[in-house]
């Protein structure tokens, strides 16, 4: 893991001097009023809008209100341009293209199938939480090494490669929309209950070992992580709301308890249920 310095440049072509990279690099940047011109890079390019709305707009003419939050997916190869009217603060995450093939390998997606997809001006709260995390961090002078920050980018990697931001060139076919639906269906349904896979299987037609198969070809996730995925995002937004008792919480959203509630945002957020509700 590397960090650029918090700068302040002048409207120019950005092109990254440094040697490839092998963990995910974290810049902090200020650009001045006036036409960002973004180079291609062999690393994957997530940026982050983290100052004060900025008016702008895109090559293609369409005016844009960017406000903090606002993120940009830009793969590797590809380039950008924009034109922004007021100074823009943004948190640049550049994630290299080995980082993202290791975690295709562990989501069980062969590293030459998985692609990202250019997007712009969307909002997710799994980013927003892992980018604020990196930076904190880095404002803090990344006290906590290449240890902590790449296993934040590992999880992004993760997150992306199973968001509509990939695209995973078929070969082998997974679960049918129907199919997926009745299954995630169900899993929303249950989330509180013991969820067995035989039952979920049971619900698209398949053998427990065929249905584990499908699913994950289908979502890039183990039926396993999908459901922890779900239970942390059902979780955070009941703490959102500040009506029930953590404790509860935990239970409500499928949690065998509190501690594992924690544990399992920790590492699906890289939050604590108390980071989270001191967020909002």
């Amino acid at each position: 893991m590397t960090s650029g310095k918090n700068s302040v440049e002048p409207s120019a072509r950005w092109r990254d001097e440094q040697p490839p990279r092998t963990g995910l690099h974290v810049d902090l940047r200020v650009q001045l009023p006036g036409i960002v011109d973004l180079a291609a890079s062999p690393e994957h390019l997530l940026k982050m809008h983290a100052g004060a709305p900025v008016r702008g707009m895109c090559r293609l003419g369409r005016r844009f209100l960017y406000t903090r939050g606002d993120l940009d997916v830009i793969p590797a190869g590809s380039d950008s341009v924009w034109e922004v009217e007021d100074a823009s603060t943004s948190l640049f995450l550049r994630l290299p293209s080995g980082m993202l093939n290791v975690a295709a390998q562990e989501l069980g997606i062969g590293p030459e199938r998985a692609r990202l997809e250019p997007r712009y001006q969307f909002r997710d709260s799994r980013i927003e939480h892992i980018g604020w995390a990196l930076e904190t961090e880095y404002r803090a002078g990344l006290p906590n090494g290449p240890l902590y920050t790449n296993s934040l980018g590992m999880a992004l990697a993760v997150h992306l490669l199973g968001r509509p931001y990939a695209r995973v060139q078929a070969r082998d076919r997974g679960l049918s929309r129907r199919q997926l639906q009745r299954a995630t269906d169900y899993i929303e349904a249950h989330l509180r209950d013991d969820l067995a896979l035989e039952k979920l299987a049971d619900v698209t037609g398949f053998s427990a070992s065929h249905f584990r198969v499908l699913f994950k070809r289908s979502t890039g996730l183990t039926v396993h992580g999908y459901v922890i995925q779900r239970r942390v995002e059902r979780a955070r937004t009941m703490l959102l709301r500040r009506d029930l008792p953590a404790s509860q919480i935990a239970l409500e959203a499928g949690f065998a308890h509190q501690s594992h509630m924690a544990r399992c945002m920790r590492r699906v957020l890289g939050l604590t249920p108390t980071a989270v509700l001191r967020e909002t």
